[in-house]
């Protein structure tokens, strides 16, 4: 074995991260951009902003922390705007708080295009090795990260890490009997800090997570699966794309379905998957479950969809979305050919599951920073998260906090009634996360007002106020606010009477007809009526751009639901913001029940609200807490 002790080389920067995958080429461009010193260490540069899985970026959920990420100054957004290949907004059938963007990527050129981005930030070093040893300085609640050194011995003194180290940690790729020792997509694991952070008192656990089958497109017969066509009409992720670039021919994605014969093949395999096996030692995720998963867990279901999805423009690479696996090889071969369309298939990569080292995340403050290392933040599915988006979030938030740490500011927190980034690490910091975290609409007590089309109006501000959006993209901003203001006031004071022209206009359109005079937000509230049906009625309307409509409509037509949630929204604030002192004892609170005890001695909770969320603990615990809370207050004064 080589001896990289005597490499005695040593640089000095201001921030390192570890991994360069979403969550870390998110976190480096932020510190760098806020003018810190940063290098970002990847086993393989070609592994940056690699989508080792699902070619896509957004979906349900997903597309509202792309939107949010792009709010604060974040990359993700734009790349996918210049390298998407299909896109569409999902649940349009519904209402506007599940509205999502979802883009399908050319792969390759989403990884090629954040590359140059990094390549050419200012104050970015890029390098391509294996960081081996995390250095730290001082004991119990004084200890303080200072370094990094890497395979080759080399040392990197700074001031903060960020850790972004993905599915990477001591990972393990399994296809049925085969296992491989490497990253996603056969790449170089990282084997040795591990070991380094449990001697640092990182608490560490494994979860596992995989990818199905990759198709040569030439062995696909789509005329057997229905068609999937992107939106006519592009919106773009980004709030600082112009609408019109991104309008282009898309390619088509395809439908098809499992059958009876597909979950019969899969079932007389159940052996020899890893995961039914005993093989698989962590937890994988319940919102994104294998195939075999899906077969055992939903027996009664007679199928299950495919969708087949381009890689890219430039290969005939075909993802198998759906079918997700760790068969054996010729076990998968049986079962994909039983899907219509894939009868003749042939595999360019098969299908695996990858196991990996992840963090305990209620080790982490609501900053990401690790409670019991000053200057340790971490992100991404290093955090227990799944989903390029969640890890991208996380990045950010990471970097915005990493750099405002070695300027001496108080972090940037968002919370659960700001942004689905702040219902994302709330959660992942409170709650027990016993497999790999999906954000979902569902877990967004405010989602009506954390739409993925008001993102910009919701977080602009802060993202300008941090220094990562221009005075340019945020003035923007204010002038669309103020036109959505000035256009819901102007629809509310515009009165049309119950005149023959307008009942006549009303009848043709399916809508009752006026008994005395109504406002133009009164008649916009009717379902069967649309801002553009209205014009007939509305000639003095100003020409308003598109995005600013779409808001008016929703602010007016849920006014009443919008109101209740925002009156929620200052009750929670009033609870929600109540310190917790970091030094209290919680066995002093003679009145809470043992387990409320237990569990806010394990997460110590910054705030009343984070402690109100965290399982085991009764909203009548949260009340003896706020009484002790209280009485302390007073004796200090």
């Amino acid at each position: 074995m080589t001896d990289i002790s005597r490499n005695e080389w040593k640089e000095k920067v201001d921030i390192c991260v570890i991994g360069a995958g979403h969550a870390g080429c998110e976190a480096a461009l932020c510190s760098a951009r806020l003018g810190f010193e940063t290098v970002i260490f990847t086993v393989s540069i070609d592994s940056i902003a690699m989508m080792p899985c699902n070619p896509n970026i957004g979906g349900t959920s997903k597309g509202h922390l792309v939107r949010e990420l792009d709010a604060l100054g974040g990359e993700m957004g734009k790349n996918i705007d210049k390298t998407f290949i299909q896109s569409k907004m999902l649940n349009v059938s519904k209402g506007p708080a599940v509205h999502s963007l979802r883009a399908q990527a050319d792969k390759s050129e989403y990884t090629r295009s954040m590359r140059r981005v990094l390549e050419n930030q200012e104050h970015l070093t890029i390098k391509q090795a294996e960081i081996v040893k995390l250095l730290t300085d001082g004991e119990g609640s004084s200890k303080k990260v200072t370094g990094v050194v890497t395979n080759t011995g080399t040392t990197y003194m700074c001031d903060a890490v960020i850790l972004c180290t993905g599915t990477y940690l001591k990972a393990r790729c399994l296809c049925g009997e085969s296992i491989t020792y490497t990253g996603p997509s056969g790449l170089q694991a990282a084997n040795s800090l591990s070991a380094s952070l449990i001697e640092n008192g990182i608490a560490l656990r494994r979860f596992k997570t995989g990818t199905p089958a990759r198709m040569d497109k030439r062995s696909i017969d789509f005329s057997k699966m229905e068609e999937q066509f992107g939106d006519e009409r592009v919106v773009p992720f980004s709030f600082s794309t112009d609408p019109e670039s991104v309008q282009k021919e898309q390619v088509s994605c395809y439908l098809t379905y499992t059958n009876e014969e597909t979950h019969k093949i899969i079932r007389a395999n159940l052996d020899r998957s890893p995961i039914y096996a005993g093989v698989i030692e962590g937890t994988g995720p319940r919102y994104c479950p294998s195939i075999e998963d899906k077969v055992v867990k939903f027996a009664d279901k007679e199928r299950h969809q495919v969708f087949i999805e381009p890689e890219g423009l430039y290969t005939n690479e075909m993802y198998v979305g759906g079918m997700s696996s760790s068969l054996p090889e010729d076990v998968q071969l049986k079962m994909y050919r039983t899907v219509p369309g894939l009868e003749n298939c042939r595999i360019v990569r098969n299908a695996y599951a990858i196991e990996y080292d992840c963090l305990e995340p209620n080790q982490l403050l609501l900053s990401l920073e690790t409670k019991n290392i000053s200057g340790l933040f971490c992100a991404g599915q290093f955090n227990g998260s799944s989903g390029y988006e969640e890890a991208a979030a996380q990045g950010l938030m990471a970097g915005i906090n990493a750099s405002r740490k070695l300027k001496g500011l108080e972090p940037v927190i968002l919370d659960r009634s700001e942004a689905y980034i702040g219902v994302l690490i709330d959660d992942l910091v409170t709650k027990e996360n016993n497999e790999p975290y999906r954000m979902m609409t569902s877990r967004a007590e405010y989602r009506l007002l954390l739409r993925q089309d008001n993102a910009d109006l919701r977080l602009r501000k802060i993202g300008h106020e941090v220094g990562l959006v221009s005075d340019e993209d945020y003035e923007k901003t204010v002038i669309k606010k103020r036109l959505i203001e000035e256009e819901i006031a102007r629809l509310k004071g515009v009165i049309v009477g119950a005149n023959k022209r307008v009942c006549d206009f009303l009848e043709e359109n399916g809508s009752s007809p006026l008994h005395t005079g109504t406002s133009l937000a009164e008649l916009l509230c009717r379902p069967e009526l649309s801002y553009d049906l209205l014009a007939f009625l509305d000639p003095e309307r100003p020409k308003l751009p598109y995005d600013v409509v779409e808001q008016v409509v929703t602010e007016i037509k849920y006014e009443g639901y919008i109101l209740r949630q925002r009156q929620l929204v200052e009750k929670f604030k009033k609870v929600e913001k109540r310190r917790i002192p970091e030094d209290i004892d919680y066995d002093d609170i003679l009145s809470l029940r043992i387990e409320a005890r237990q569990k806010l001695k394990k997460f110590r909770p910054e705030n009343v609200g984070q402690a109100s969320r965290i399982s085991g603990v009764t909203p009548a615990d949260i009340s003896v807490l706020l009484i002790y809370l209280s009485k302390e207050s007073k004796n200090e004064t």
